[in-house]
């Protein structure tokens, strides 16, 4: 059986999904100095270097 099996899958997949369409949106200080077709790709960037 293929798909999410557990609640707490289908959370963390609907979380990540929230976060990258805000990402991509500019609601978050992430990637604000680029365009917003390449705002996704610099603020990972910039996670990667936070974390």
């Amino acid at each position: 059986m293929r798909g999410l099996k557990r609640d707490r899958t289908a959370r963390v997949i609907v979380a990540g999904h929230g976060f990258v369409r805000n990402l991509r949106r500019g609601f978050y200080n992430l990637g604000t100095d680029v365009p917003p077709t390449a705002r996704l790709a610099d603020a990972f960037g910039e996670l990667a270097v936070a974390i």
